[in-house]
């Protein structure tokens, strides 16, 4: 594998006014603030839910220049056996039916940087 574009990226754990304990991924020109659940909004309420359903999950807005950019970031950390209904049901079509269950083979190359 070949280093194409290297970042720094800092992980923070912030508090916010209200006392809610959000994570930030600040990449320097920008930053990715944790959704706030505690928030009774849309986004708010949706991942409280979520949250409920899929612990390790986080959901991030991009911030630049101080302003939302309108881009989310989602990550999940999960087992196979966790995400494996949620992809049988949106893969259950012709169209995806064709695929196969292929596991990536992990490279040999080392990785290289500049």
């Amino acid at each position: 594998m070949e280093v194409l574009k290297e970042w720094d990226v800092k992980l923070k754990l912030v508090k916010t006014k209200t006392g809610a304990l959000l994570y930030v991924i600040d990449y320097g020109d920008g930053f990715f603030i944790e959704q706030n659940p505690l928030k009774d909004s849309k986004y708010g309420v949706a991942y409280r839910k979520l949250k409920q359903l899929y612990e390790d999950m986080y959901m991030f807005w991009e911030i630049k220049n101080n302003r939302y950019t309108g881009r989310m970031l989602l990550g999940f950390f999960l087992k196979k056996q966790q995400i494996d209904p949620f992809i049988t049901q949106i893969a259950h079509s012709e169209e995806f039916l064709k695929f196969e269950d292929i596991k990536d083979e992990e490279e040999k190359e080392e990785i290289t940087g500049p």
